[in-house]
């Protein structure tokens, strides 16, 4: 059984739905900073955006809308800093990252960051104006969590990109014929169907403009030069701009998968009795094009900068621009003089969940699962369990794959933003994530995770967002031991044999309603709950003046 397109949800911008990759959309990306949604996604933007201007800037205008969570989180979490990275052309895992701002400023570019209103449906909508002294471009994009983005328009004319093509826009000038009735432009429209045959790209786009009109070109790589040159003889073409991109596994022409659904993933299970590790193999290899020995060796490396971020929290971390400076130390401390309750497994999660959260608030590399503000609780459950189990890297990865697929399911259906769906779709989603990663780890069967995956999403549904002092750390630290603890308890539930009632399939579909019936102040934008509090506004005041 496999998923049509027909059965895709559609984006709201009305652009073309997409196929969520594990490596894309759910485990990753490596960065540095504290938000997916606003540091890493605002690298891959701004690396767009760089490109769409070749790499030449003297002035960027960036607007936020005063409703959306950019207008009050924007410095605070990071999109500033991203941004500046990625107009610069870092990546989300430099060590620069920190220094941005001023890096963007030393390089002669001015970047003035404004909050007006405008037409935007989406609470992570980028409205970014760049100027050089030969052209200028505007690009509306949006962070839709987890650090994924969206292009969905430029100069005014609606397209869509999301960072998993080479994409090539030719910008032209002048009629390239007379156009149709329709606004079409027939001469131009027949030369790309002839060259089309020529250029292995996956899709080419006309998009008119009132000036000519821009051509749209996705592919597995960038044309090849006597392509552009023969549309530049044959019509008046003002640019091209070449735009790199930004996510590890492309996209492609007719891409398939076997199952987008909890579902359809059983009904593709009958007579295989596959182990949900060994499903979300088969489906990363379609969705990526890879070998499926690819798809384990990509998390298999995964898991060792995850490992790699537990031993670096675990020796202390140190960084000014925080709320809570290194505790982790102080739990190991106690554990190992036996002065902690007697939690076995637990308290070897928590201390590795601890250990993650403190790197990612100090600036270190971490990977985003499903993103940098829930990037505790999957691995530091599996990490943890997996170390106190004496499995191997390879059990592990295959555990963390089994994560993964969940994460596909509620990617397809939902989201990771915590500003559409507060945390039950960040700490939440890493909940159910992480039971069905465990039950897999000690060998349970496909129908045992996603039993746990279902109970510990059941579990965090209504999970508001509110970082104390717009920080993701209080009380995000708390809430990712929680998501890994409930995790542990649904997949032991799911082991004996609990049935939990709901499908997974419909537990996602009611978390993604309650997600958006969160009242717009309970969705990351430091409006509501504990970040309202007297103490949260004095350490704001604090850290503001200590900056």
């Amino acid at each position: 059984m496999k998923a049509s397109k027909a059965e895709m949800p559609v984006l709201r911008d009305g652009s073309p739905p997409q196929y969520p990759s594990i490596f894309n959309d759910v485990i990753g990306p490596v960065m540095r900073g504290p938000s997916s949604s606003h540091c890493a996604a605002a690298v891959r933007i701004g690396r767009l955006a760089r490109d769409l201007m070749g790499g030449e800037m003297r002035e960027v205008l960036v607007e936020f809308h005063p409703d959306g969570s950019l207008a009050t989180t924007h410095e605070s979490q990071g999109s500033d800093m991203g941004l500046f990275g990625g107009l610069l052309g870092w990546k989300a895992e430099d060590e620069r990252l920190v220094d941005s701002a001023e890096a963007i400023r030393q390089a002669g570019i001015g970047v003035e960051i404004r909050i007006t209103e405008f037409p935007a449906f989406h609470p992570n909508t980028y409205r970014i104006t760049l100027r050089s002294e030969e052209t200028e471009h505007r690009m509306i994009a949006l962070s839709t969590g987890g650090g994924i983005i969206q292009v969905v328009e430029i100069d005014g004319v609606p397209l869509f990109m999301a960072g998993d093509f080479h994409e090539t826009l030719v910008f032209l000038h002048g009629n390239g014929g007379s156009r149709g009735s329709d606004g079409s432009l027939p001469g131009l429209e027949s030369l790309l169907i002839q060259l089309t045959a020529e250029v292995k790209a996956d899709e080419i786009l006309l998009h008119p403009t009132p000036e000519g009109a821009i051509i749209q070109i996705k592919a597995e790589d960038f044309p090849p030069p006597q392509f552009l040159q023969e549309l530049c003889s044959e019509f008046s073409v003002s640019e091209i701009r070449t735009l790199s991109p930004t996510l590890p596994i492309q996209s492609r022409k007719a891409m398939d998968v076997p199952f987008l659904t909890a579902l359809e993933l059983q009904a593709y299970n009958q007579g295989r009795e596959l182990q949900l590790c060994e499903l979300a193999v088969h489906y990363e290899s379609a969705r990526g094009g890879i070998s499926e020995d690819e798809v384990l060796e990509r998390m298999e490396e995964i898991l060792r900068i995850m490992e790699g971020s537990i031993e670096e929290g675990l020796a202390g971390t140190e960084y000014g621009d925080r709320i809570l400076q290194a505790q982790t130390g102080f739990f190991q401390e106690h554990l190992e003089a036996g002065k902690l309750l007697d939690a076995g497994m637990l308290n070897r999660i928590i201390l590795y969940v601890s250990a993650l959260m403190e790197v990612k608030s100090s600036m270190g590399v971490i990977v985003a699962a499903p993103t940098a503000g829930s990037c505790g609780a999957l691995p530091g459950a599996v990490v943890g369990a997996g170390h106190v189990l004496g499995l191997s890297t390879e059990d592990m990865a295959r555990a963390m794959l089994a994560g993964g697929i969940i994460g596909v399911f509620i990617a397809a259906r939902s989201t990771f933003a915590a500003e559409v769906c507060g945390c039950q779709a960040e700490c939440g989603a890493g909940s159910g994530m992480a039971a069905a990663a465990l039950v897999t780890l000690v060998g349970g069967s496909t129908e045992q995770a996603l039993g746990g995956a279902s109970m510990a999403l059941q579990n965090t549904l209504g999970m508001i967002c509110d970082p104390v002092a717009n920080r993701v750390e209080v009380p995000c630290l708390g809430r990712n031991v929680l998501a890994a603890s409930n995790a542990l308890a649904c997949a032991n539930m799911a082991l004996a044999g609990f049935d939990p009632v709901v499908p997974l399939d419909e537990v996602i579909e009611t978390m993604d309603e309650v997600g958006k019936s969160l009242p717009h102040q309970l969705r990351c934008t430091a409006l509501g709950g504990l970040s309202m509090t007297k103490t949260s506004k004095a350490i704001e005041e604090r850290l503001r003046g200590s900056g």
